[in-house]
C-alpha cells in the first residue's frame, strides 16, 4: 500500500488499463512527472477492468457506465495506487465519494477517423459496406449519413481493430483520431470525419487524471499539467451528458471549442438507427461552461430528445 497524504513521499503508483494505448497514455504522464519531480519514483500498475474482460457483447448491452474505470477507482480508494490515468470519454459524470478529476492535460485531436480497406471516404464506400464500431454514437451518425451501411460490433484494442479491417472482416472502421495519433498510426487514416458528420464523444481526445480528494501531495504534483481551456471544454460537454443522464455508450455527442473568452458547444441526441437526430448549439462565456452544457441539454430535450432517450432506455 502506498503512503498516505504526507509530504516528502518517495514513490507514486499510477493505475492504468493494460492496452497499448492506455499504457502509452500512462507512460506519457509518468514521463512528465519524472521531469517535474526527478527524485520521485513513479511506477505503473496495470489493472484489468470490466470493459477489458467482456469482449463478446456490445458495451451498451452491459450498462456502459464506468466499465473502463471502476476497478481502477476501487484501487485508488484502497490506496493501492495514487493516481489513475483515464480517457475522459470513459469516465462517468458521477465519481465515487472521495475521488475527483484532479488534472486534465491538453487535449489531443477530438475527431473520429475512418479507416477504409480500399482507402475510400465515408461517402464513397460501396452500398451495403460493413463498418465496424463499438459506439452507438458513431453508429447513429453513420446510419444517419449512410442508411445503406451495415454497422457491426467491433471490440478489442486499437491494434486488434486495425487488423480486422486489414484482414477484410470489415470494409471500414471508425476510431478516435486521438488514439491513432498517440500510437503513431495516423498513416492508417483514410478520412478525418468532420464534426458535421460525426460529432465526437463527450471528452474525446482528453485525458483525466483521477486522484483522492484529500491527497494534497498528488494534487500539487500534477497541477502543472493542467490545461485550462481543455478543462473548460470538457466541463461543458460533461454537464450536458450529466443533465441527459447519459452513459458513455448512449447516442449522445458534444464538442466544445473556446475562442478567447467565448465557448461554443455543439450537442446531439440520436436514435440508434440514425433516423432521428437532433442537433443544437449554444454560445456563451467560457466562465459559464457548466451552465451552457445544461442549457444545451435542455434545448435538445425540449425538441424531442427526451422521447428518443426514453425509447433507448425502454422507459414508458
Amino acid at each position: 500500500m502506498t503512503v498516505g497524504t504526507t509530504t516528502g513521499r518517495s514513490s507514486l503508483v499510477i493505475g492504468t488499463r493494460g492496452s497499448k494505448l492506455a499504457l502509452w497514455q500512462a507512460e506519457w504522464i509518468q514521463a512528465r512527472l519524472n521531469a517535474i519531480a526527478p527524485d520521485l519514483k513513479v511506477t505503473l500498475r496495470k489493472i484489468k477492468t470490466s470493459g477489458d474482460k467482456i469482449l463478446d457483447v456490445p458495451l451498451a448491452s452491459i450498462g456502459g457506465k464506468g466499465l473502463f474505470v471502476k476497478e481502477i477507482e476501487e484501487a485508488l480508494l484502497r490506496e493501492e495506487i495514487d493516481l489513475a490515468v483515464h480517457s475522459m470519454k470513459d469516465v462517468p459524470t458521477v465519481l465515487p465519494d472521495g475521488l475527483e478529476i484532479i488534472c486534465i492535460p491538453v487535449r489531443e485531436d477530438p475527431r473520429d477517423a475512418l479507416i477504409s480497406r480500399d482507402a475510400r471516404s465515408l461517402d464513397r464506400l460501396p452500398k451495403g459496406a460493413s463498418v465496424g464500431t463499438s459506439s452507438l454514437r458513431r453508429q447513429a451518425q453513420l446510419l444517419h449519413r449512410r442508411p445503406d451501411l451495415v454497422v457491426r460490433m467491433l471490440r478489442g484494442n486499437l491494434d486488434t481493430r486495425l487488423r480486422k479491417v486489414r484482414d477484410g472482416e470489415f470494409d471500414a472502421i471508425v476510431l478516435a483520431a486521438a488514439g491513432l495519433r498517440r500510437m503513431g498510426w495516423l498513416d492508417e487514416v483514410t478520412e478525418y470525419l468532420p464534426y458535421e458528420v460525426s460529432l465526437p464523444a463527450i471528452g474525446q481526445g482528453a485525458l483525466g487524471l483521477e486522484g483522492r480528494r484529500e491527497d494534497v501531495f498528488v494534487k500539487d504534483l500534477v497541477r502543472g499539467l493542467e490545461h485550462a481551456d481543455t478543462r473548460i471544454a470538457v466541463t461543458a460537454e460533461r454537464a450536458l451528458l450529466e443533465r441527459l443522464e447519459g452513459g458513455c455508450q448512449v447516442p449522445i455527442a458534444a464538442h466544445a471549442t473556446i475562442a478567447g473568452e467565448t465557448l461554443s458547444l455543439d450537442g446531439l441526441i440520436a436514435s440508434v438507427d440514425g433516423r432521428k437526430l437532433l442537433r443544437e448549439r449554444v454560445v456563451g462565456p467560457s466562465s459559464e461552461a457548466r451552465a451552457l452544457g445544461v442549457r444545451l441539454a435542455e434545448r435538445l430535450l425540449a425538441r424531442g430528445g427526451d422521447l428518443i432517450l426514453n425509447e433507448i432506455y425502454g422507459r414508458a
